[in-house]
């Protein structure tokens, strides 16, 4: 007896905590919820923002006196490359900020690269892979390349980010 009372308690528990989840859950009459963004069925937005571009950060830490030829070689490279990109329409703009690193391990160059939206990431390697290969050379010459960046920086991160507007 004492078993049965104890799987009958267990089993309401249950039930109850099932139901408290549910309510939990549910969105009110109307709505639907994401992680970004929360709309009402007839399309209107609720988010206090509209969303904008998509941005493309790198943050860059150069070696100790190797900012001019670190951003020479972006100049020369980079530049031809993300102008392409935006000629093509593959792009809207890029950004490159300098500035002091705050910590010996902080990145002083931040290079921003934007995009119309998420969309325009989508099959964006086969769409630039011919145009650095016009600019830099087939695969050894990037490679080259990317060995001699290498040993004016590095890396710190990436990120991409959406612009947002708030309303």
């Amino acid at each position: 007896m004492n078993t049965v009372r104890k799987f009958i308690v267990v089993a309401a528990i249950l039930v109850t905590g099932g139901g408290l989840c549910l309510a939990q859950s549910s969105s009110p009459a109307g709505t639907s919820s994401s992680p970004s963004t929360t709309t009402t069925l007839s399309g209107s937005t609720i988010a206090p923002y509209t969303e904008g571009t998509v941005w493309q950060i790198t943050t860059v830490h150069t070696k100790p006196g190797m900012d001019d030829e670190y951003l020479k070689g972006l100049a020369k490279g980079l530049k031809a490359i993300l102008d392409e990109e935006k000629k093509q329409g593959l792009i809207v703009s890029y950004k490159i900020l300098l500035g002091e690193a705050s910590t010996p391990g902080d990145f002083n160059i931040v290079n921003m690269v934007e995009y119309k939206n998420m969309a325009a990431l989508d099959n964006l390697r086969e769409k630039t892979d011919p145009i650095a290969a016009k600019i830099f050379g087939g695969e050894q010459q990037q490679r080259e390349g990317a060995l001699k960046r290498a040993e004016l920086r590095e890396i710190i991160g990436n990120k991409t980010m959406r612009e947002i507007t708030l309303k």
